[in-house]
């Protein structure tokens, strides 16, 4: 049963705390990325930035989660603010659904200070969903659009589909969606850069960029949609598809198609089927495949892998079996080799693509004797190398051999070179001490240019070994951080001192102002209701880094006094060291007074310092 809530303004603390308490951090992390269980805790690829290594962790028994590598945590509310970059009360909100807590925000109020995008694009993304409501609406309920459904349903999307997908139709005029825009308050010239409109450069009035198409919208990882592709129907000159321009809302180099849909099914097989085109995906989810993505009509980037890697490390590469098919699914699988994850290869026969073989197999064809077959890496490799060779010719026998071959160095185990050098041998007619010979020689190559690669780079480690190692001062402002945060007293007794600001950093001051402010609202200590109220990710890192220390409660105020100490002794050492500065100055420009006045200065204050 669902609990509606209506909020006027703010959020009630036992409505969040009670949200908070029913959701597991587990479950809702694992929505967004993979996580494998080691010992107490749970580890992934932390979805903050690159690594290959998982420096993430997610503590069940503390609902937290940190990222060693860097320095992003917080509990389940805060991920899903950083990770879908939405204010707090919206992520709050999407967590109360989990639990049947549907709170009924007022936006308007709420979000004022905190948007996840800018006011513009906002209006742009609202104005993507408008329009995806009305060609929907056009295909489902009205006789304009009941040609193209009809179309969708012979080509074998079911009604199911369409609503799902929120598939629909755009109109044959040329100013239905921007007069319909104009009229709900938006602005033509901004929808115009978001690619709903465009403006003609004769009179500068405005014609539908869609028209006369099946209208599939484009959604982003959150759900929200952010670009169109639309189909014709019949045969014309106009190209079949017709995508959305690059936008403020639409980079295509960063959009997974369906990633929105297929990230619990991904997490649930820990594993990603590839493809290149939406209209394989909607296929793929007609013959009741998932886990499927495509790339938006370009080749796969570094930003797809990134999210890709967030999710499984398992993929399925099913692209179109044409030429281009075959060189764009060698492209993506190395780069996904590359980056570690275990790549297979899914061929389609016949220069097909999946769409056209389900509609030609069928569905469990699809499943059974492609995506359940697929070719490992290397065996895919040897396929793609032996295209459009003639063993006949010594020069491609030669080249098929090196092409294989510098895939297996460094690559393959001494299974697997067995195996394929037996297969290259018997493909070749050449013998196998004389490919494992030419291997041989490949891989001492290889770890010659590795180990000249290494030299290069040794100082590396060293620098980031260093960027890591914590001062004396950065320890005592986190351990002083860390004593405010599980007692509200030490705030206070401190706010009543001599020094109340001790922090010498700008940004643990800045924490500090904020958990002064937060101690006026709450009459206890709550790291995690603290970590929820800043809305800046650099802040809230260092609020966690500074929870997640150890701190010795029976001699709590012996720790907080050495802490104190040695921020008063960093002032000091500061000042002083401006004051030299000074002093410097003034005596280039023969101000022999205020030099000495100066000195006095500094003598003081090394008095004060020894004094400590």
């Amino acid at each position: 049963m669902k609990l509606v809530v209506k909020v006027n303004g703010k959020i009630p603390e036992e409505m969040i705390e009670q949200i908070r308490s029913q959701v597991d951090i587990v479950d809702v992390i694992s929505d967004y990325m993979q996580l494998t269980k080691r010992g107490r805790n749970w580890f992934g690829l932390c979805p903050f930035h690159g690594e290959n290594t998982p420096s993430f962790s997610v503590s069940q028994d503390k609902q937290i989660f940190h990222c060693f590598g860097c320095s992003a945590g917080g509990n389940a509310i805060t991920f899903v603010m950083d990770i879908e970059n939405i204010p707090f009360p919206n992520a709050v909100a999407k967590l109360g659904e989990r639990v049947g807590i549907h709170l009924d925000i007022q936006y308007d109020s709420m979000n004022k200070d905190s948007q996840s995008y800018s006011k513009k694009e906002e209006k742009m993304i609202e104005a993507h969903e408008f329009a995806a409501q009305f060609y929907h609406h056009l295909l489902m309920n009205t006789e304009d659009g009941e040609k193209a459904l009809n179309y969708l349903l012979k080509r074998g999307f079911t009604k199911e589909l369409i609503e799902t997908n929120g598939i629909g139709w755009s109109m044959p005029s040329w100013d239905t969606l921007s007069v319909l825009l104009k009229r709900n308050g938006y602005d033509l010239e901004e929808m115009a850069e978001c690619g709903l409109i465009i403006q003609k450069e004769s009179d500068h009035t405005y014609f539908d960029r869609f028209r006369n198409r099946v209208m599939f919208p484009i959604r982003d990882e959150n759900g929200k949609v952010i670009a169109f592709s639309g189909r014709i129907i019949d045969s014309s000159d106009d190209a079949k598809y017709l995508n959305s321009p690059e936008s403020p809302i639409f980079h295509k180099s960063q959009v997974l198609f369906n990633l929105d849909k297929a990230r619990t099914y991904i997490r649930k097989k820990r594993q990603t089927i590839l493809m290149e085109g939406f209209m394989d995906v909607l296929a793929a989810n007609q013959a009741g495949v998932y886990n499927a993505v495509a790339t938006m009509g370009t080749s796969l980037t570094g930003q797809h892998i990134t999210k890709l890697k967030r999710l499984s490390e398992q993929i399925i590469i099913c692209y179109d079996g044409d030429n281009a098919g075959w060189d764009a699914a060698k492209r993506a699988a190395e780069m996904l080799y590359t980056e570690n994850f275990k790549v297979e290869v899914a061929v389609l026969p016949q220069e097909l693509d999946p769409d056209e073989y389900i509609r030609k197999f069928g569905s469990e064809s699809f499943e059974k004797q492609i995506l359940e077959k697929p070719h490992a890496y290397i065996s895919f490799m040897m396929m793609h190398a032996r295209r459009n060779k003639n063993f006949q010719f010594e020069n491609d026998v030669l080249q098929y051999i090196q092409e294989v071959l510098e895939q297996l160095v460094g690559r393959s185990s001494p299974i697997e070179r067995d195996l394929y050098i037996k297969q290259l041998s018997s493909e070749t007619n050449i013998s196998e001490e004389a490919i494992k010979a030419q291997f041989r020689k490949f891989t001492a190559d290889n770890e010659k240019n590795f180990k000249r690669a290494e030299q290069r780079n040794q100082t590396k480690p060293f620098e980031i070994q260093q960027k890591k190692t914590l001062s004396a001062t950065d320890r005592a402002e986190r351990l002083l951080l860390s004593h405010m945060l599980s007692n509200y007293e030490v705030v206070d007794k401190i706010l009543k001192s001599e020094d109340p600001q001790p922090f010498a950093k700008d940004d643990y001051a800045a924490v500090f102002v904020r958990l002064i402010g937060f101690y006026e609202e709450h009459s206890s200590a709550d790291y995690q209701r603290f970590l929820e109220i800043i809305e800046d990710p650099a802040l809230r890192k260092i609020a966690m880094e500074a929870a997640l220390v150890e701190r010795d409660p029976e001699h709590a105020e012996a720790e907080i006094a050495d802490c104190l100490k040695q921020l008063k002794k960093h002032k000091i050492e500061m000042q002083i060291k401006k004051l030299l500065h000074e002093s410097q100055e003034a005596e280039k420009l023969h101000e022999h007074r205020r030099a000495l006045e100066i000195a006095m200065q500094i003598i003081q204050l090394k008095k004060s310092l020894s004094a400590i």
